[in-house]
């Protein structure tokens, strides 16, 4: 692969330096609304911060009491922070005693069904949303479901594919060559992405009412905690995302028309383990069908080939019709450090990663390869800090030290083409700071958050706790929003109202009339 990659950054490097400057960056941060103890709130979607359903900036995930803050895609990391960090100061200023949870593993939480559906209204989508979590809840457990993180969106810069597309004297139309090669990333980040789950991993820990305090066979740490003694990133693990009901399902990252096509068929096949449920039970929809998938987001992947669908559309409609215009990273977790859950160093490195991913040789998945990737991300998320842990690589093992040093050398490299574009060293020097995590496992927010438990002597929660306190004081100290940031989003809360009521207004069609009019549109 290394002589592949050289020959492409070297080309890329006489073309332009400024090729890779510039790409769109994009937050969606889920954080947990609590109450003032630390209990999994139980009032609703506060209507201060607007109709969940249609706001543009500020909606639910799964449950009433799971806020997701959106920022828009900006070229630059300091203007996605800071939109993300006035989100969250307008958002406190209209949450009461409701504090923020700090960490992706959840809080004290109550039994399955005490955790609050999310609600989005009367209207069929609505209805529709409401359903599908419905369904999740039903297939995984709620629980799993108040797991939060954040996802980091990115995006080339246009002027880079063409340039890109006469470089490797490639024939193919730009949509058909910006999808290949974005595919192409896709694979690499599954193959590579342990990396990122050892450097941002900070779920090695979780409050025993996440599994009940005899339903976990991990080590305690205290009373009140489980943990994983040298991991990294619980979230990812077989415990959360990565579980054993979806790791059946397998989607071709081989060529977007399988990807579409796998997805369809998994949409559309039914699955005797949930035919149990039950689709509609005495009026009420349990899941939106008793197939493997109900809609294509169900689907979970620590990466998504995305392109922002038309009102109605289906996301993989939108691809076909399109072709993928960005990435969803899924895969970090939030930092407990900072006060927005993510950090510019972050975003800076995620960057120059993503970039690697995309230039260096990607070759197709079999099997065997695939299994590989699958492997080492749920042997990392649990052990990925144990001295003795290697990764598996191409049919043999190596050390994650040694792997991970190669990789950042190519990230380097990246990195110092951006900043000679842009002026400066910061994004060499957030790959120069993973160097040192790598080099220290210490250092990882995984290790220090347990050594934090260690010296405080305090369970899960309520250190987390002590932290959403900590950060709710900060938003609270900082400078006063701008006037034109706030009109911003009071206008948007004003305006995701209104058209929440035309939406509901305007339908036309039952909900089981709507239903069957949105599978016959994929």
């Amino acid at each position: 692969m290394s002589r592949e990659f050289d020959k492409r950054i070297d080309a890329i490097a006489a073309v332009a330096e400024s090729l890779l400057a510039g790409g769109l960056k994009g937050v969606e941060k889920e954080s947990l609304r609590v109450d003032a103890a630390g209990e999994l709130s139980q009032s609703p979607h506060p209507r201060a911060l607007g109709s969940a359903l249609t706001n543009r900036y500020i909606t639910t995930d799964f449950s009433e009491a799971l806020l997701e803050f959106i920022t828009p895609a900006y070229s630059s990391t300091w203007e996605t922070l800071r939109f993300l960090c006035d989100i969250h100061q307008f958002s406190y200023e209209r949450l009461e005693d409701d504090l923020l949870w700090t960490a992706s593993m959840p809080c004290r939480i109550p039994s399955d069904l005490g955790i609050p559906l999310a609600r989005y209204g009367k209207s069929n989508v609505g209805q529709m949303k409401t359903a599908y979590r419905r369904g999740l809840g039903h297939r995984y457990g709620r629980p799993m479901q108040t797991i939060a993180g954040v996802h980091f969106n990115y995006s080339l810069p246009p002027h880079f594919w063409p340039a890109y597309r006469d470089i490797l004297e490639d024939g193919q139309t730009e949509s058909l060559f910006r999808s290949a090669h974005y595919l192409g990333l896709v694979r690499n980040f599954r193959r590579f992405g342990w990396l990122v789950l050892y450097l941002f991993g900070a779920s090695p820990a979780m409050c025993k009412s996440f599994k009940g305090s005899e339903g976990s066979t991990m080590p305690e740490l205290n009373p009140a905690t489980w943990y994983e003694p040298f991991g990294t990133s619980l979230r990812m693990s077989d415990l959360g995302y990565s579980n054993q009901n979806q790791s059946r399902i397998n989607i071709s990252l081989n060529s977007l028309e399988d990807y579409i096509d796998d997805l369809g068929e998994a949409i559309m096949t039914p699955e005797p383990a949930y035919a149990g449920i039950g689709v509609k039970v005495d009026g009420v929809y349990q899941q939106l069908s008793a197939n493997r998938l109900q809609i294509e987001n169900e689907y979970y992947s620590p990466i998504r080939p995305k392109r922002v669908a038309k009102s109605g559309e289906r996301p993989t409609a939108a691809l076909r019709r399109g072709g993928i215009e960005y990435v969803e990273i899924r895969s970090l977790d939030i930092s407990i450090d900072d006060p927005a859950g993510i950090n510019q160093n972050t975003m800076r490195f995620m960057e120059a990663f993503l970039i690697y991913c995309l230039i260096e040789d990607s070759p197709l998945f079999d099997d065997q390869s695939l299994e590989e990737t699958k492997w080492n991300q749920t042997a990392t998320a649990k052990q990925g800090r144990d001295p003795e842990f290697r990764l598996r690589r191409e049919g043999g093992t190596v050390t994650l030290t040694s792997w991970a040093s190669e990789i950042l050398g190519k990230v380097l490299t990246i990195a110092g083409l951006i900043d000679r574009a842009e002026g400066g060293d910061s994004y060499a020097e957030s790959v120069r700071l993973m160097r040192s995590i790598v080099d220290d496992p210490d250092l990882t927010p995984s290790a220090r958050l347990l050594n934090e438990l260690r010296e405080t002597n305090a369970g899960f929660c309520e250190f987390i706790l002590s932290v959403a306190r900590g950060h709710r004081d900060y938003f609270a100290s900082i400078t006063p929003l701008l006037d034109e940031r706030r009109e911003q989003f009071e206008t948007e809360v004003l305006q995701s109202l209104n058209r929440q009521a035309e939406i509901e207004a305007s339908d036309q069609l039952s909900f089981d009339e709507y239903l069957s009019t949105y599978y016959r549109s994929g």
